[in-house]
């Protein structure tokens, strides 16, 4: 029999697909899971693609290479869609695609498969990311073409092939969760005037029941990298998941935001994303700390077309690409270490520290010690203003 190699994550909408794909296109299933923070016990993950008739299921953990290869460059990029979301669903699918597309060539399969909607973003970075790197592969797509109209029709499914699922008619949310984010979708959370319930979020305190005394952290970048906690050194990936726990108890990293697809409808999201806010305020105070106004000011422009790349599916396009490097050219400056306070939902900035640092106390005090050249500003004033003098005149 042919091989289709699903990208599963274990979730109501892939377990189905394992067993939709042999009963509707005669497909050996072998199920891909990318361990990028979604799960931390593969017994019932690989107990549950068995269950739905996987022969073979390969759960790789990617946390090292997410976080070096893909958060690091949008980090660098202050990437965040339409000015809020992080990101981090939309950075985790082209590492899915690209070892799903690994996995397809090893084993031989002309197939892969996702489990995405067809009115969602991810059909677009996982196809698109497929295609750009194996455009022989041929793709499936079980929730563009399956029966099921409801979630409620997949339960139903599920239960009568047996497959063992989370999920329940009364807890009907969509969770996408990797170290960088958690995105949730689903239930009442598509009323756009509902408050989402307490019981949507997943690794953050609301932000009113956060301990009374805020808490200060400190973050120490070298060469753009934050490598160490409140001065204890560690592991990239070991840090932004201890960011997550430590900022997640204040409340801090919550999004609600009408969002605007890819595919061209608006969608109301709710995200949480506790050390990704934290460490892209940071890298983003330390940066302007340390580099110079015409850079941070076309940086801006850059950050938001990267954002968008990424958003759009085109991880591996050569625009992107190029934008990494030029964010990456500055990054030997940014070091140093950045102060914040933790306060019932707010990561507040209150302090900045480099030996590169472009501010200096002389010139911007009003104290005594003052060095700025206060009469080298007449002159100034009067270039600056040259070529407007005289044009407000009737």
């Amino acid at each position: 029999m042919k091989k289709v190699v699903l990208a599963y994550s274990g979730g109501l909408d892939t377990s189905c697909a394992v067993k939709w794909l042999g009963e509707n296109h005669g497909l050996d299933v072998i199920c891909f899971c990318a361990f990028i923070g979604e799960v931390k016990d593969k017994a019932p993950l690989i107990k549950r693609a068995q269950a739905a008739g996987a022969i073979k299921t390969f759960i790789v953990d990617l946390k090292e290479e997410f976080a070096r290869d893909y958060i690091m460059p949008a980090l660098w990029a202050h990437a965040r869609y339409e000015g809020k979301y992080p990101l981090a669903t939309a950075l985790g699918r082209p590492l899915i695609a690209k070892h799903l597309v690994e996995v397809a060539q090893k084993e031989g399969a002309e197939f892969v498969a996702h489990g995405c909607t067809g009115k969602g973003n991810d059909q677009v970075r996982l196809e698109v990311g497929v295609r750009t790197l194996d455009s022989d592969l041929k793709i499936i797509a079980p929730l563009r073409d399956w029966e099921f109209k409801t979630r409620e029709e997949e339960i139903e499914y599920a239960k009568e092939r047996q497959i063992p699922i989370d999920v329940t008619k009364k807890s009907i949310y969509s969770i996408d969760k990797n170290i960088w984010g958690i995105a949730i979708e689903a239930g009442v959370l598509e009323d756009p005037m509902v408050e989402p319930p307490e019981d949507a979020y997943v690794m953050t305190c609301a932000p009113g029941k956060a301990p009374k005394k805020p808490r200060y952290i400190e973050i120490h970048f070298e060469k753009g990298v934050p490598v160490k906690l409140n001065g204890k050194r560690m592991p990239l990936v070991d840090l932004i998941e201890h960011l997550n726990t430590i900022a997640g108890a204040y409340g801090v990293g919550r999004f609600d935001m009408i969002e605007n697809r890819l595919v061209g409808i608006k969608s109301r999201e709710v995200y949480e994303a506790p050390a990704a806010d934290v460490l892209l305020k940071a890298h983003e105070e330390l940066e302007g700390f340390v580099m110079d106004r015409e850079f941070l000011h076309y940086k801006r422009l850059l950050s938001e077309k990267y954002a968008e790349l990424v958003y759009f599916g085109l991880w591996f396009s050569p625009l992107k690409q190029a934008l990494d490097a030029f964010f990456a050219s500055n990054q030997s400056r940014v070091t140093g270490k950045v102060r914040f306070k933790l306060d019932h939902g707010h990561a507040i900035c209150v302090g900045r520290e480099s030996k590169y640092a472009l501010y200096k106390e002389k010139l911007a005090t009003y104290s005594k010690g003052d060095m700025f050249d206060r009469k080298a500003a007449t002159g100034f004033m009067k270039i600056w203003g040259l070529p407007y003098e005289g044009m407000g005149k009737k």
